[in-house]
């Protein structure tokens, strides 16, 4: 987006900005896939899924929200406020999907992050063929991206004592 504008805002997919007067099962419903495409999983095995779904079922989801929580309360984000106008100045590399959304939904954040908070940022990398969940939509390219990365900044060199 080019900025918080309505405009802007439509572009966004549905499952983004939900249409009036459809319920969150009504919205995403219509991206689900089919019971053939799930059988023909290939970025979340059956296996893969079952160990999310135990580790849910022991701890709950709430700590997959907790980072909006804090976002959104003043009260829980006072100690996020210590690092305002702190820097990340050791070598960062930031890899997404291209096809993630959340990217492109704060106009500037982007640009931002690389001039002002990560200045060891050696670069940017959005795969094709992958939304939020890299690691599963793209696992090898990720793989060759970050191993690229460590033996750039030396991390080849490095033992484990």
């Amino acid at each position: 987006m080019k900025a918080r504008t309505a405009i802007e805002l439509a572009q966004m997919p549905t499952y983004y900005v939900m249409d009036l007067g459809k319920t969150m099962p009504q919205t995403i419903a219509l991206f689900q896939p089919s019971a053939a495409e799930v059988l023909a999983c290939k970025w979340l095995t059956e296996p893969e899924l079952a160990v999310y779904t135990e580790e849910y079922g022991r701890t709950g989801f709430q700590g997959a929200l907790q980072a909006y929580r804090v976002f959104s309360d003043p009260d829980l984000n006072a100690e996020l406020r210590l690092f305002s106008g702190k820097t990340i100045d050791v070598p960062s590399l930031f890899i997404g999907g291209k096809s993630d959304w959340g990217t492109y939904s704060a106009p500037g954040a982007l640009d931002l992050m690389r001039a002002k908070a990560a200045t060891g940022m050696g670069g940017l990398e959005l795969i094709d063929g992958a939304g939020h969940w890299v690691q599963q939509g793209q696992p090898v390219r990720l793989s060759t991206l970050l191993l690229a990365f460590i033996k750039e900044v030396g991390g080849a060199n490095h033992t484990s004592d």
